[in-house]
């Protein structure tokens, strides 16, 4: 019989709390993680708590409420992609306060979700910084694991990081090149119209934009990559 929310959620944050250090809070500032809401948890102990507790939607809406750093990390972990609802998809994302919390979500639970190619297209419309960053590391997120969307999913994908690729905003424009190296790397023909798009952006006026496409075409030129879809474009 599981014990009652008040309790798992009790057992859940002093889980996290006897693996927390001043080392761990202070150190976030490397990675401009604020730590106002932190206490000082590494990911690899959080991971560890997450193992031990399993799937548990209820708890972790309930860790998400708390507002604590690894809290809402532990959240991504335990919950369960089949029972996440757009509905709850928005409020975190509404929630989101640093680009740590944002990839984490994205990258461990949301790109598992049905709902999650509606949520890019509409975060990217997004004003706010975080919000749209959102709709970059999930769309990133998706190119490295959803082995079922059809290449016009990313196609569509490259359209809307050409069409945003002028948001000079750190957060943003990192995760937009996260994106477009991603999809880049799925399969040949993906490879092409990323490396086409990094190259128009590389010729672009606007500063962020050429960041952007050299950014995109370093990685995409490797010798590894280019290679290795030039072979499978042989084989076509």
């Amino acid at each position: 019989m599981q014990a009652p929310l008040r309790a798992r959620l009790d057992d859940a944050l002093q889980a996290l709390r006897s693996r927390a250090s001043k080392a761990t809070r202070d150190g976030m500032a490397r990675y401009a993680i604020p730590s106002d809401h932190a206490i000082g948890v590494a990911m690899k102990d959080i991971q560890a708590v997450a193992k031990a507790i399993g799937h548990d939607h209820e708890l972790a809406q309930a860790l998400w409420d708390t507002g604590i750093y690894e809290a809402r990390t532990l959240a991504a972990y335990v919950d369960d992609p089949a029972q996440v609802t757009a509905a709850q998809m928005d409020r975190w994302c509404r929630d989101f306060d640093n680009w740590a919390i944002v990839d984490t979500v994205c990258f461990v639970l949301f790109d598992r979700s049905p709902h999650a190619w509606p949520k890019v297209v509409q975060w990217s419309g997004k004003r706010a910084e975080l919000q749209r960053r959102a709709a970059f590391a999930l769309m990133a997120s998706l190119a490295l694991h959803d082995r079922l969307a059809g290449e016009s999913a990313y196609v569509e994908g490259l359209g809307l990081i050409e069409r945003t690729a002028g948001d000079e905003r750190n957060f943003v424009i990192k995760g937009a090149s996260w994106a477009l190296r991603s999809i880049g790397r799925r399969n040949a023909d993906l490879h092409a119209k990323s490396v086409a798009l990094a190259g128009r952006l590389a010729q672009s006026e606007v500063a962020c934009e050429r960041w952007l496409g050299k950014d995109a075409l370093r990685d995409l030129g490797k010798p590894e990559v280019a290679q290795r879809f030039a072979a499978t474009g042989r084989k076509r």
